[in-house]
């Protein structure tokens, strides 16, 4: 049996204890098809976690089809660092944007990725839609 691993979404319970990838957002990243994520907070750091695991069929699935691209590609030697959700707002009945910050070092140097990105619900499914980098 594989060892537990923390989520990299760096999510804890109510003790704060770092909540486990299986329990977190592997939920939805290992199980796309039938498990959604409530909400778009949910939805980015899932995605956050996508990246960490390379997992591109997650983040294609979970990108809105108006701005999706045909592929993705990562970072060769990126090191995933952590994830801080600075903020999660509802900003219409279907619409809502999170604001975070994602560290990783690549060979090159170290990478702060400081965005506002923006998800749309449609038939109870929450999608990245796009972003501004802060």
């Amino acid at each position: 049996m594989p060892p537990v691993t923390d989520c990299p979404c760096g999510r804890t319970d109510a003790k704060r204890r770092p909540i486990a990838y299986t329990d977190c957002c592997g939920a939805f990243v290992d199980h796309v098809d039938v498990a959604l994520p409530p909400d778009a907070e949910r939805l980015m750091r899932s995605r956050y976690s996508a990246f960490v695991h390379e997992r591109a069929d997650y983040l294609l699935a979970t990108w809105h089809a108006s701005t999706r691209p045909a592929s993705l590609d990562f970072d060769a030697g990126a090191k995933w660092l952590g994830l801080d959700v600075r903020d999660h707002r509802m900003t219409g009945d279907h619409t809502a944007e999170v604001t975070f910050v994602a560290r990783y070092r690549l060979p090159s140097g170290a990478v702060r990725m400081h965005e506002r990105s923006r998800f749309v619900r449609e038939d109870g499914r929450w999608f990245y839609v796009d972003g501004d980098v802060l």
